[in-house]
């Protein structure tokens, strides 16, 4: 499949530093992509911890399933990513091969094999081909050459356009300490407790408890919070993981204050990592905030932002630049959450469009219409009910969505 570049690919993949007690190596397997990586593996130094969280979906691959199990268990042995193929709905014989897999990686990482997770990402339905894999993962050559993050990414990814990673750098009690992270998302895009595949390491020495804290946390007002197409993956995972390597005393109390600058700093690392997964939506042309104020309760307002990010009408009028602002109406009307209509204000960017349940004096077409052409909109709405508020970001939708996602298996 042969796909545009986002409008919003940058133009190189940011300088990320080595994190003490993380190892990477990819491969190319060749079982659905050529000359690229499609499988990464990555091994934890002893002292590691793993935080995560799964997508909700009824009709979970074996992977999740397995991963799932391996958190309970706090594993911390290592991960292995394949890429093509989600090894979803693939009955028993799915699940066989996931510990198939993880039996080929053990031996690599030289941990147990209910020490490896496993993520797999692609098309559902179809039986894993553990050949390509089997073979990359038991060949004398693939530790000879240590992977970087941008390898990294791209192993992970389908149908991105581009490879997706962000780092910080913070102290802890006076030690540095880093944060890096990599994802990979652009279609089957709304996420239920994660994004697609995510991975994000630390060195802080943190324990367990606190990581998964803030993993959960954070994912509400990043990973949770964007939306392509409406659609929640069957594979969605993210993972925080620590080495645990950074030179300062252990903490293990999510409100100690010597975390303040580590939380902000995963944040918002988390969100623009999010944001990176919609620039690079399918088809994605413009990048779109919806903010939501006014609203009966918090919830409330996530439904009705998530209500507007999801409408097919909504999103090709923004990939048409049409000023149509009646479709946010019916978009907050359709949400099933309390709105009082006459008490309704929408803006497009700083043009207030609508106050009191009807067109405002102030809205002038063209103006606004001017403002539809540009690659980021913000579309405000008050809805008149309360104090609720929450922000979703998501992307225009265009031909392009459809053109990718009729040729994906092929």
């Amino acid at each position: 499949m042969n796909l545009k570049p986002s409008p919003f690919a940058p133009k190189y993949f940011p300088d990320m530093p080595q994190i003490d007690g993380i190892d990477m190596w990819v491969a190319e397997t060749g079982a659905k992509y050529k000359n690229r990586p499609d499988l990464l593996l990555v091994k934890f130094a002893a002292e590691s911890v793993v935080a995560g969280v799964f997508t909700k979906s009824s009709t979970t691959g074996a992977p999740v399933d397995w991963s799932k199990v391996c958190l309970q268990n706090y594993a911390n042995g290592g991960l292995l990513v394949n890429a093509g193929n989600a090894n979803v709905f693939t009955g028993k014989q799915g699940h066989e091969d996931v510990v198939a897999m993880a039996g080929f990686a053990c031996a690599t990482l030289g941990c147990a094999p209910e020490d490896v997770y496993i993520c797999s990402t692609g098309v559902i339905g179809e039986p894993l081909d553990l050949g390509p894999i089997q073979k990359a993962l038991l060949s004398n050559s693939l530790k000879n050459t240590k992977a970087d993050w941008q390898q990294a990414a791209q192993a992970i990814s389908t149908t991105d356009t581009y490879s997706k990673g962000v780092q910080a750098c913070v102290e802890i009690d006076g030690v540095p300490v880093q944060i890096c992270g990599i994802v990979k998302g652009s279609g089957m895009i709304a996420p239920d407790m994660a994004t697609m595949l995510g991975f994000i390491f630390t060195d802080a020495n943190i324990s367990q408890n606190v990581l998964q804290t803030y993993l959960s946390q954070y994912c509400e007002t990043s990973f949770n919070a964007i939306t392509v197409d409406s659609d929640t993956s069957t594979s969605d995972t993210v993972m925080l993981i620590s080495s645990r390597q950074a030179g300062h005393a252990e903490i293990t109390d999510s409100e100690d204050p010597r975390l303040d600058g580590f939380k902000m700093a995963l944040s918002s690392l988390m969100l623009d990592l999010a944001h990176l997964v919609i620039k690079d939506g399918e088809g994605a042309q413009k990048f779109v905030e919806i903010q939501v104020s006014g609203a009966e309760t918090k919830k409330s307002a996530k439904t009705i932002a998530m209500s507007i990010a999801n409408s097919p009408l909504v999103k090709t009028a923004i990939a048409g630049a049409d000023a149509n602002w009646g479709r946010i109406v019916m978009a907050v009307g359709k949400s099933g959450e309390l709105a009082k209509r006459d008490k309704l204000a929408i803006w497009f960017g700083d043009h207030l469009l609508a106050k009191n349940g009807q067109r405002s004096d102030a809205y002038v077409e063209n103006i606004v219409s001017d403002y539809m052409q540009s690659s980021e909109i913000l579309i405000r709405v008050d809805i008149g009910c309360g104090s609720g508020k929450f922000t979703v970001w998501t992307c225009d939708f265009t031909h392009g969505y459809i053109d990718i996602n009729a040729d994906y298996r092929s």
